[in-house]
C-alpha cells in the first residue's frame, strides 16, 4: 500500500524537475542564441511588411482585376471568376478590405514558404525510404499537438508579432504539401521511369522531366491543402500580433459581438472558396493534360 502511494508522488517530483531543467534549458538558449534568430527573420518580417502594404496602397480595382485574372488562369471559368469579383466587393462593401489584404499578405507569404521549404523535404523521402521513416512521425507531431503548445517556444524565442504568427502557421500548415509530394512523386507509373532510363536519363533529368512533372496534380493538391489549412490558422495567429481578419474576430469572441465574428467568418470563408476552387480547377486541368500525354 506504501509503493501505491509514494509511487505516484515520485513520479510528480520527477516530473518537476525534468519541466524546470527543460525550461531552464530553453531560457538559456533563448537568451544565449534569440537576437541571432530574430536577425534570421528579419528578412522575411520586411518581405511580409511591404508586401502587405503593397496590398494596402494599391487600388481596390487593380486587386480585383489581378485576383480575377488569376482566377481565369487557374479555373478558366467564368462562374468562378464573377464569383471572386463579387466576394471581394462585398468584402469591400463591409469595411473589412484592408484586415482581408492583411490576411492575404500571410496567406500569399506562408504559402511561398511552405512550397520553398515542403516540396524539397517530399522529394527527399520519396528519394530515400529511410528518409521517409525519420520525417513521418515529425509531420505527425506537427499536424497532432495543439497548435497552442508550439507557441510557447516560438514566443519566448521571437516575442509577439508578425514573424511567430507566420512561423506558427508554417508550422501547422506545411505537412500536406510535404506528404502529398512524396506520395505524388512515388505513384509515377515504374514503365515511365524505366523508359526514361533506357534514353539515359540522370536522376536529376528524371526528376525535372518525368518525376516532377507528372506528380503536379498531387502537389498541386498539396498546395490546395497547405492554404487552407493557413487559413484555418487565421484566428490562432491573430493572438499574436498577426494582423487580418483573425483579430476582429478575437475581439468578437472576447466582446460576444456576434454580426462582427459573423462577417469577418464569412470572409475568411469566401477566401477559403475561392482559393480551394482556383487550386483544384487548376490541377484538374493538369491532370487533364496528364493523361492527353499518357
Amino acid at each position: 500500500m506504501e509503493f501505491l502511494t509514494e509511487f505516484p508522488e515520485l513520479g510528480r517530483r520527477s516530473q518537476m524537475e525534468l519541466r524546470k531543467g527543460i525550461d531552464l534549458a530553453f531560457r538559456n538558449f533563448s537568451r544565449e542564441y534569440g537576437e541571432g534568430i530574430e536577425a534570421f527573420f528579419d528578412p522575411l518580417l520586411i518581405f511580409l511588411i511591404k508586401l502587405e502594404k503593397l496590398l494596402l496602397i494599391t487600388p481596390w480595382p487593380i486587386i480585383i482585376m489581378i485576383l480575377c485574372i488569376l482566377a481565369w488562369i487557374g479555373s478558366r471559368s467564368w462562374k468562378l471568376v464573377i464569383g471572386s469579383a463579387l466576394a471581394f466587393l462585398l468584402i469591400g462593401y463591409f469595411g473589412m478590405w484592408e484586415d482581408c489584404m492583411a490576411t492575404v499578405a500571410i496567406i500569399t507569404v506562408c504559402t511561398i514558404l511552405c512550397i520553398a521549404v515542403g516540396i524539397p523535404i517530399g522529394i527527399l523521402m520519396a528519394k530515400s525510404d529511410r528518409a521517409e521513416k525519420a520525417i513521418l512521425p515529425i509531420l505527425d507531431m506537427m499536424q497532432t499537438i495543439p497548435s497552442f503548445v508550439y507557441l510557447i517556444p516560438i514566443l519566448m524565442l521571437l516575442g509577439i508579432g508578425k514573424v511567430p504568427g507566420l512561423i506558427a502557421v508554417c508550422v501547422y500548415a506545411v505537412p500536406p504539401i510535404i506528404r502529398l509530394t512524396n506520395l505524388g512523386i512515388r505513384e509515377v507509373d515504374r514503365e515511365t521511369i524505366e523508359a526514361s532510363e533506357a534514353f539515359g536519363a540522370t536522376n536529376l533529368q528524371k526528376l525535372k522531366s518525368v518525376q516532377i512533372p507528372l506528380a503536379l496534380p498531387t502537389v498541386f493538391a498539396g498546395v490546395n491543402q497547405t492554404i487552407m489549412m493557413a487559413l484555418a490558422m487565421v484566428v490562432i495567429a491573430s493572438m499574436i500580433g498577426v494582423k487580418g481578419l483573425g483579430v476582429p474576430i478575437l475581439r468578437a469572441v472576447s466582446n460576444q459581438y456576434l454580426a462582427l465574428g459573423l462577417f469577418n467568418g464569412l470572409a475568411i470563408v469566401a477566401l477559403a472558396i475561392i482559393f480551394d476552387r482556383i487550386t483544384q480547377e487548376y490541377g484538374k486541368r493538369i491532370q487533364r493534360h496528364r493523361g492527353i500525354k499518357k
